[in-house]
């Protein structure tokens, strides 16, 4: 009884030590995104914004748990003769619960950082924008996509694994850049699997 007493003991004490230690931090920046599986495509140009925490479970080693708005998407030619010759975007909005293990290394007036974890999303609004000529419509015109039902267009979960880097000067100001790898099916009853892929840059400041 008296070793569960003092195990327990120290787990309160370690908690309570992470908690004193708990820093946070706030994000910001540029996504370029697009999907695999998709042919010929250019980068999607949106935004993102996470706001996390950093809880400090070693020396100069952290897990960060967030949460984050992400602008994901792909821009693509679709092609079909003298059909359709149209230039299409597909600008997908998805809220995100990231959180990854992220390592420091000392380095001049702050630390390198490398990180990387899993991620799962939950897509809650998108919008298909098409210029040019689609068979009887010559113009712009755009579409709601949808994420539940029969006729979705897109799958409302995405996951995947985020991987990080930057630099965390000692003042806190953060340089940031990342990869988000995404491992499941985007596109009902797609013939091959149709992930996101988003390359990130950005600012940050961790408090």
């Amino acid at each position: 009884m008296k070793k569960l007493l003092l195990s327990f003991g120290a787990a309160l004490l370690f908690v309570a030590a992470a908690q004193a230690q708990t820093t946070y931090g706030l994000k910001a920046g540029v996504n370029l995104g697009k999907f695999s599986n998709y042919g010929d495509q250019s980068n999607n140009t949106s935004f993102y914004v996470t706001g996390f925490a950093d809880l400090p479970v070693a020396p100069q080693f952290s897990i960060q748990p967030g949460v984050s708005l992400q602008g994901k998407g792909t821009k693509f030619v679709d092609s079909w003769g003298d059909v359709a010759n149209a230039d299409i975007s597909t600008n997908i909005m998805s809220i995100e619960i990231p959180v990854n293990a992220v390592y420091y290394v000392p380095a001049g007036s702050g630390n390198i950082f490398l990180g990387a974890g899993p991620y799962v999303g939950f897509n809650v609004s998108g919008k298909e924008k098409a210029t040019g000529n689609l068979g009887d419509f010559s113009g712009e015109t755009d579409y709601d996509l949808k994420f539940s039902g029969d006729d979705k267009d897109f799958n409302a979960i995405d996951a995947g694994v985020n991987f990080l880097a930057g630099y965390k000067f000692n003042n806190g100001l953060l340089l940031n850049a990342g990869y988000g790898l995404g491992l499941t099916n985007l596109v009902p009853n797609a013939d091959q699997t149709v992930s996101n892929r988003v390359l990130s840059f950005g600012l940050g400041f961790q408090f």
